[in-house]
């Protein structure tokens, strides 16, 4: 049985829970799953090539990938790997890198860490997959690439965004009370369209 399309509702954040870095940090950020589909091992390229040390976070979901394209990077300066970090911990990380770097290797069909990144302020570089031309608003709040020479090329403009504005992008569109609010809005459409009894 098929479905009927409705509505595309976005996720959302809880907004208070990221606090505006409103200047740019000192290192590039991976945030996510260690595994192919997630590009740390192009953020690595992108940063020895950029000059600018990367902090890796996230699990390690595939441990052959870790083992033969991240961890021979990995030496605790220009590369250093620091494993999952938890909400206490997430909008400092977050908040304090130059740029998110999120190559991903496969149509994403949101990216959580995107717009927490950007909910703090900092910028995200990403390749035009999946869901990212929808978050991604070219040089307002990141920018949009579709190789490793010109994600390394926006490093340094990142620097140069309003990190006041890249937050403002994110905080009416992705706040998890706009999607409470878009859900209420498709049900009360849905329950409006069901004949009443004796109609």
């Amino acid at each position: 049985m098929s479905l009927d399309y409705v509505a595309t509702i976005h996720h959302g954040i809880d907004m208070g829970q990221f606090e505006l870095q409103p200047k740019p940090g000192s290192y590039l950020l991976f945030f996510g799953r260690i595994h192919p589909d997630k590009g740390a091992a192009e953020a690595i390229e992108v940063a020895e090539r950029a000059g600018m040390p990367l902090i890796i976070a996230g699990i390690i979901q595939d441990d052959d990938y870790f083992d033969r394209l991240v961890k021979p990077h990995v030496d605790g300066e220009g590369v250093n790997y620091i494993g999952a970090v938890g909400p206490e911990a997430r909008s400092g990380l977050l908040g304090g890198a130059r740029a998110l770097l999120h190559l991903i290797d496969f149509e994403e069909p949101f990216g959580f860490s995107v717009v927490e990144a950007m909910a703090c302020g900092t910028p995200v570089i990403t390749h035009r997959r999946g869901s990212m031309p929808e978050i991604i608003h070219e040089r307002k709040n990141g920018f949009l690439v579709d190789s490793i020479d010109a994600a390394v090329e926006a490093v340094p403009l990142a620097a140069a965004l309003d990190r006041r504005e890249v937050r403002e992008s994110v905080k009416q569109r992705f706040d998890a009370a706009r999607m409470v609010d878009d859900y209420l809005s498709v049900y009360r459409r849905i329950v409006g369209s069901i004949p009443r009894s004796g109609d």
